[in-house]
């Protein structure tokens, strides 16, 4: 397998994530309809069971959630590198500083993600968010 650095807003991803950033509610136009949706976090005990989502309608609601407890305050990307893998397959590192409504304090987050597109729509999600640090 090959990875190959594509810049970001020539993914799908890319363009979602940057909606996401900027809180623009059209990024899910960009999503599609059946999308496979999940987020991990490694060796971190907050409860992520709700952070997923098996259709557009159910990702609104956990995206919506994300704003409130998660995200109350928006969030800034510091870095944003995507590769893509063959096949609609997309690996992206997200680096990105925001105010953590679960701690109640600003902290910096990395995460690896792997995502699919098909006919411009992201129809598979998954993050693994290695670390947050307080900052």
């Amino acid at each position: 397998m090959q990875m190959t650095p594509t810049r970001p807003e020539d993914t799908v991803i890319g363009q979602v994530l940057a909606k996401f950033v900027a809180a623009d509610p059209q990024m899910f136009a960009l999503i599609a309809e059946d999308v496979d949706f999940r987020i991990d976090h490694f060796r971190d005990e907050t409860d992520v069971s709700w952070q997923r989502a098996a259709t557009r309608d159910e990702l609104v609601e956990v995206v919506t959630r994300l704003g409130t407890e998660v995200f109350p305050r928006g969030t800034r990307a510091l870095s944003l590198e995507t590769f893509a893998l063959g096949d609609g397959w997309v690996l992206t590192f997200f680096h990105q500083r925001f105010f953590y409504g679960v701690r109640g304090r600003e902290v910096d987050s990395r995460t690896v993600i792997l995502s699919h597109e098909a006919e411009g729509l992201l129809d598979f999600f998954r993050e693994t968010v290695r670390g947050i640090e307080d900052l």
